[in-house]
């Protein structure tokens, strides 16, 4: 998979929060040694899926996928969540996990930050 970027379409929009998201989020932190890119997956997924931002989270769902997650560990992380962030945020994020998971073309294809 090639580095993430921000979706083009929004440039017209918000350049500036485009351009953040490729040189910032993607092009710094994501790439920062102290965390695997698989740990920054689970941290951003568990963290989108409590907070119920879930235009998001299919995304990162994909990315943690391709990082290395498998379908089981993400299962297991937001059951986990259910106890803290709530049943049907939990419900909502396992629904999604599902749904990408059986992808017929897999997790690969990603189109969103």
């Amino acid at each position: 998979m090639s580095k993430q970027t921000a979706p083009r379409a929004l440039t017209s929009v918000a350049p500036k929060l485009v351009e953040l998201t490729d040189d910032v989020l993607f092009g710094d932190v994501w790439e920062r040694a102290e965390l695997s890119p698989r740990d920054r997956s689970l941290v951003t997924v568990t963290a989108l899926a409590a907070l119920y931002r879930t235009e998001q989270l299919g995304f990162h769902l994909k990315l943690a996928l391709h990082n290395g997650l498998t379908k089981e560990e993400l299962g297991e992380a937001l059951t986990h969540l259910a106890f803290y962030a709530g049943w049907p945020t939990a419900m909502t994020a396992v629904t999604q996990l599902k749904s990408i998971a059986e992808e017929p073309e897999g997790p690969e294809s990603t189109t969103t930050a």
